[in-house]
């Protein structure tokens, strides 16, 4: 505790004074002759002082009851850790107190002390306001101690003690500022900390490399049973230059329901929710609108069985979001299994449009389009050649010509079904590829 006694005071300008400015550095001076009233005050709480050192263990067990009838939060440390509190209490008040009698020999310690209490009431959990109400206590039950011993012993010297308490509750209010800036600091680097453990085994879990004897701890620090039922989604494009973190919030918003059950993993490329399924049922993940998407790819794998599976889910999640088209959608892999077989082996699925549409693709690139996209529709529209027309604006004759071409460039004719599956698939792994 540092006494703002006269002889030790820098000049500070009195508020709404006029005149210049103090002096940065001011001249060499000879030394300040100390007034009577403020020596016979300062020798006053020395005396006081001295036996409230030699009283301390009676002081930490008066701040104890105080801390267990005012302070709710220390009520419940206390029933845990009795011998702990006391000791700390002990070493903070001695601290304390002795910063009364050398204020620059103990004010070192006195900061170190309680900036590890402030660091460990943060570990464990203690509510910020807790702990500087207790500093607050403390502080005031030096203050009545003094108080107290000055009137037992000299009362006539109690009026002295009034220029000092200044200092007293200066000293109090640097340590609870103390306090407070160790508990945000330690409470910051504990959230860094668990963030970071929570994205490293996150990370393991979707790579696929954590090991069995993780999956415990893994599923305490995501806050995820270890033998749910879990999708992995895949969003990838949420803050595409323009949005901002509100706007990729809001996608996975719309993708995960809001009560589920979700840990977010944020990659380079993608973005990973690990999603516990209620019920097992996949199907109460709902198709989100696709303005609410706003432009957003997603992929929803099958689904996982524990934990375990989670890398596994992962990959499939990652092949729906290759099926996404580029402008934005959504794809769950159990509805685009073809799809995902031909991009699980690209080198198949250039072989097999090479095989099949090689005669095709090889056409003035006008009539190729035309073709492709008749074939396209022809599938889609279940085989009818009227559907086609209808939905390409021509005649269903002219349908059923470009359908010949197709035919006898590929060399398949559409009525046989292997040949129809081939073509299906070869006309699929063209589009995935020029995707």
């Amino acid at each position: 505790m540092q006494h703002a006694l006269p002889h030790a005071m820098p000049y500070v300008r009195p508020r709404g004074a006029r005149g210049p400015q103090a002096p940065t550095t001011p001249p060499a001076r000879g030394p300040r002759v100390r007034s009577l009233i403020d020596a016979d005050a300062l020798g006053v709480l020395h005396r006081a002082a001295r036996t409230l050192l030699d009283d301390l263990p009676d002081l930490t067990d008066r701040l104890l009851v105080a801390l267990r009838e005012q302070e709710p939060a220390y009520r419940a440390a206390l029933e845990r850790d009795l011998a702990g509190i006391r000791q700390e209490a002990h070493r903070s008040l001695r601290h304390s107190v002795a910063s009364l009698l050398d204020p620059r020999g103990t004010r070192e310690a006195a900061r170190r002390c309680t900036w590890r209490i402030g660091a460990v009431r943060a570990e464990q959990g203690l509510p910020l306001d807790a702990l500087l109400h207790a500093f607050r206590l403390g502080g005031s039950l030096v203050w009545q101690a003094l108080v107290e011993e000055t009137s037992r012993t000299a009362p006539e010297d109690t009026r002295l003690l009034i220029h000092v308490a200044a200092d007293v509750w200066n000293f109090v209010d640097e340590h609870c500022t103390l306090a407070a800036e160790s508990y945000r600091q330690t409470e910051r680097h504990l959230l860094w900390r668990r963030e970071n453990r929570q994205r490293v085994l996150a990370a393991a879990l979707l790579d696929g490399t954590s090991r069995i004897a993780d999956l415990p701890g893994t599923a305490r620090a995501l806050g995820l049973p270890e033998d749910g039922r879990y999708v992995v989604v895949a969003v990838a494009d949420a803050g595409r230059p323009g949005t901002g973190e509100g706007e990729a919030d809001a996608v996975r918003a719309a993708v995960v329901p809001a009560g589920a059950r979700v840990h977010w993993h944020t990659g380079a490329e993608a973005d990973h929710g690990i999603v516990l399924v209620p019920d097992g049922d996949p199907g109460t993940l709902p198709r989100p609108e696709a303005e609410l998407l706003a432009g957003a790819r997603v992929g929803v794998g099958a689904v996982a069985e524990g934990l375990a599976a989670v890398g596994e889910a992962r990959a499939q999640a990652d092949v729906a979001l290759g099926i996404c088209p580029a402008d934005g959608g959504w794809v769950r892999l159990d509805e685009h299994l073809p799809e995902a077989l031909l991009l699980a082996s690209p080198a198949l699925g250039a072989a097999l449009v090479e095989r099949v549409l090689g005669g095709l693709l090889g056409v003035e690139p006008g009539e190729r389009e035309v073709l492709l996209a008749t074939l396209g529709a022809w599938f889609e529209c279940g085989g009818s050649a009227r559907g086609v027309g209808e939905r390409l604006f021509c005649h269903r004759n002219t349908v059923l010509n470009r359908l010949r071409r197709c035919e006898r460039l590929t060399g398949r004719v559409l009525g046989r079904p292997a040949d129809v599956a081939e073509l299906s698939l070869a006309l699929t792994a063209y589009r995935l590829r020029a995707a």
